[in-house]
């Protein structure tokens, strides 16, 4: 099990912190989990409380949320992007962003459509919410998706655009690892790992995720991850499964550690 520290304690520790969610496999923590681990930066994890109030992390990071990156006084870092650089300055090898300019713009076009509001992510959320705040829910169940609903601006209208929305997003993502394999390659941009590929394989556990030996879940988060959308699954092609286990036996930790 990992070993995680409060928001108290960290504030006052040097070098490099990230608040993460324990026991959650949320896509935007496991990208940054998996980018530390590829860099083998040295950090510690702190803990942050699902749907709890993270008043000490507000204090601290002015948001409530998980992921958020702390480097010894510099100011924290909430967003996926802004982790991405300092990860990278701070272990600039192996490199995860692209080199050559035309793949770096690609890279982060489609790390974007993933990650960024309106993303792929983004609209997973709204349909989870769709599914696990109605009245055929638990009471607790119930509540705890309208808070998230709430905080992240769920509407029917949105929920009603997110199917088309996640498709679009996993159909250019399919496409890109098709041209890919037939230039010889098995990763998103270029010949080798890039950021985008941990980006992708993360963000597939909210389609379907990692078998429970080797990212154990309760069976709530795991049927809450596991689309029941049927114009998602239909854009979940298998190249884009092969993806993400190829991307995890050859690059990240087995089994995942929450």
């Amino acid at each position: 099990m990992a070993h995680y520290v409060d928001v108290e304690e960290a504030i006052g520790m040097p070098g490099l912190r990230v608040v993460l969610t324990p026991g959650v496999p949320g896509p935007w923590s496991e990208a940054a989990k998996a980018i530390l681990h590829v860099k083998r930066l040295a950090h510690v994890k702190v803990r942050q409380e699902l749907l709890g109030a993270n008043l000490p992390l507000i204090r601290w990071t002015a948001q409530a949320t998980a992921p958020v990156a702390v480097w010894n006084e510099e100011p924290p870092r909430s967003t996926w992007i802004e982790q991405l650089h300092l990860f990278e300055r701070l272990a600039p090898e192996p490199a995860l962003i692209p080199r050559d300019v035309d793949e770096r713009m690609l890279m982060f076009g489609l790390a974007n459509e993933i990650f960024g509001e309106n993303g792929f992510v983004w609209n997973r959320r709204h349909l989870m919410v769709r599914d696990f705040s109605g009245p055929d829910q638990p009471p607790e169940i119930r509540e705890s998706f309208a808070f998230l609903g709430r905080k992240y601006g769920y509407s029917e209208a949105a929920a009603a655009a997110a199917p088309a929305r996640c498709a679009e997003v996993l159909g250019l993502l399919a496409a890109r690892l098709g041209a890919q394999r037939e230039r010889g390659s098995r990763y998103c941009v270029g010949p080798s790992l890039t950021a985008l590929d941990l980006y992708a394989a993360c963000a597939y556990a909210l389609v379907s995720p990692l078998p429970q030996d080797l990212c154990a879940m309760t069976p709530l988060f795991r049927a809450v991850y596991t689309t029941g959308d049927a114009v998602v699954r239909a854009a979940a092609v298998p190249l884009l499964g092969e993806h993400r286990d190829f991307i995890y036996r050859q690059h990240l930790e087995l089994p995942v550690d929450l």
